[in-house]
């Protein structure tokens, strides 16, 4: 049996004992929750049997019937298996060898949905407010749908014309570009922010999240302008771990419904999100000739080959490559096509 990577939890609650451990080694909160989740979910499925009482069978039936009973996609299935070998390694210390012969499901990699330009022009066009701007800061930088959220004053270099993006996936923070046109908009966004942040402070209320144990550093941190988010909600809301009543950034809800809206508006069928306006920034760059390892930089990818996937992508929207059906010669059709087409689809009009 190997050592754990943690102390062993002081809780007694077993949930309790997953929340200690995924904030002793500083997993994000959507971890917490989603690992919490896949715990419960499997004790209770298995008629609340504590998990130490439970083998490779149980583990192995969990996920069989996630995948043949619930459908679940590829992703979601490793989610669920990686919760559980988190539980039994660094939550209830058993490391044992059946572990490592579970066997996880193949990831399918499928290519991103992208947005031509003229799509991308249409959709921000129809993103109005503070919301918009967010749309357009994130399709203009590569940010991620978070990232955009949780920028903070001091990471908009307007002299140096750059963004810095602070903890990022994997915990790492990179630099992209300050979009020239954004820069009036941005200004006036923080105009904004400073009211906001002055009225809390009037009121004396609680500062902003900041990470680890920077508050207890220095506890006024998160009271300072360079900390507050370029962002702010106009609610207060109640800090998940802490308990704290403050101000948060903005839900990220409200960007996805107005999304929703200004698809239907700009009559644009493709299955879009806001990490489309991502893929849609790393294409529409390499289309315009940038180096793939500036694109890797900005977009913060470890490895070159997740870039690379973005080439694909390009390959299908050059359409380069003729087809053979073109060489063919066929009788030219009637506008509507062949007269069985065209009854059909006058029987659809």
């Amino acid at each position: 049996m190997q050592p754990r990577a943690s102390p062993a939890p002081k809780a007694t609650r077993l949930l309790d004992q997953v929340r200690e451990q995924a904030r002793y080694l500083h997993y994000s909160l959507r971890t917490e929750k989603a690992y919490l989740y896949w715990v419960r979910f499997f004790v209770r499925w298995h008629g609340l049997k504590h998990p130490r009482d439970m083998g490779p069978d149980h583990i192995e039936s969990f996920l069989a019937m996630l995948a043949a009973d619930r459908h679940v996609s590829a992703s979601t299935h490793n989610q669920a298996l990686s919760a559980l070998l988190f539980l039994y390694r660094e939550v209830l210390g058993m490391d044992m060898p059946w572990l490592d012969k579970v066997q996880r499901p193949g990831r399918t990699r499928r290519l991103p949905t992208v947005l031509t330009r003229e799509e991308t022009r249409l959709l921000l066009s129809h993103i109005p407010g503070t919301v918009g701007l967010v749309a357009r800061l994130l399709y203009g930088t590569g940010m991620r749908l978070m990232e955009g959220l949780r920028l903070r004053v001091k990471d908009v270099d307007f002299d140096r014309k750059v963004i810095i993006v602070r903890q990022a996936k994997g915990n790492k923070d990179r630099v992209v570009m300050l979009p020239r046109s954004l820069a009036d908009e941005l200004h006036a966004q923080l105009l904004v922010a400073r009211a906001t942040w002055e009225a809390d402070r009037a009121a004396q209320r609680g500062g902003v999240e900041v990470p680890g144990a920077l508050e207890a550093k220095y506890p006024q941190v998160g009271r300072s302008w360079g900390w507050f988010w370029v962002f702010p909600s106009p609610t207060y809301g109640v800090d998940p771990r802490s308990g704290i009543v403050r101000r948060h950034h903005l839900y990220q809800e409200r960007l996805q419904r107005a999304m929703k809206k200004a698809l239907a508006a700009a009559r644009i069928h493709k299955p879009v999100s806001a990490h489309t306006l991502r893929h849609s920034f790393a294409t529409h760059l390499l289309q315009a000739g940038t180096d793939i390892r500036t694109v890797q930089e900005l977009l913060g990818h470890s490895d070159v080959s997740t870039t690379m996937i973005y080439t694909h992508v390009l390959k299908i929207a050059a359409g380069g490559t003729a087809s053979p059906l073109d060489a063919l010669e066929f009788p030219a059709q009637p506008p509507g096509g062949p007269p069985a087409c065209r009854e059909a689809l006058a029987s659809y009009a």
